[in-house]
């Protein structure tokens, strides 16, 4: 994830709320159950002050940098092209975020996590439209064909990812060819598609201050 290298769970516990960065793990052997949503750190079990408005937002921007693994600059990157683009600024900042090339190969159920996703991406593993692609910030338009290399059909975190899709479901807006291991982008996911838990609102009020 990015460049963090420490323990994803206390991200989680962080936030709040469940992100999925561990795949199958956040399912079946979850820490932010065990602990009870606590705060990390020594002091997690003390009552929680009141949040200003200022650490609702940030709350919010910081859910949603974790949960697609994105920097803080390239965040901000992000922001700033919904800002200047045609629509709803929060909406169009969430479909740069889900059209990113891992996240996509998340959704389509090739890798059990983002940060899976981010890796196999990284050591050329998938196509696009019959091209490697090593970039997991790639972003992926409507009518793209994204699939698994020949080569790489056999690897195990592929397997692994593929023995989980009849627990997962492929969100509307793409299309998933199970046999020939390749899913093709329909066209831009619509809010009810998207994450739910982050609240984009918070975020462009955030970055207006």
């Amino acid at each position: 994830m990015a460049n963090y290298t420490g323990p994803v769970c206390r991200l989680c516990r962080r936030e709040g709320v469940k992100l999925y960065l561990k795949g199958a793990k956040c399912v079946s052997n979850c820490t932010f159950d065990k602990r009870n949503a606590l705060l990390p750190g020594q002091h997690g079990m003390a009552r929680r002050r009141k949040v200003s408005d200022y650490g609702i937002q940030l709350r919010a921007k910081q859910r949603a940098r974790r949960m697609y693994g994105v920097l803080e600059t390239q965040f901000r990157h992000y922001f700033e092209r919904a800002e200047s683009a045609t629509g709803v600024t929060g909406t169009v900042l969430l479909q740069q975020l889900e059209r990113r090339l891992d996240n996509v190969v998340y959704r389509l159920g090739l890798a059990a996590s983002r940060k899976e996703a981010r890796q196999l991406v990284n050591h050329r593993h998938f196509t696009v439209n019959g091209r490697v692609q090593s970039i997991p910030s790639a972003q992926i338009r409507p009518g793209d064909v994204v699939a698994v290399r020949e080569k790489s059909r056999t690897l195990e975190p592929i397997q692994n990812a593929l023995s989980l899709l009849p627990n997962r479901s492929v969100p509307d807006w793409l299309t998933l060819d199970a046999d020939q291991l390749r899913g093709t982008v329909l066209r831009l996911p619509d809010r009810q598609e998207m994450e739910l838990v982050i609240d984009e609102q918070l975020i462009v009020e955030y970055y207006s201050r």
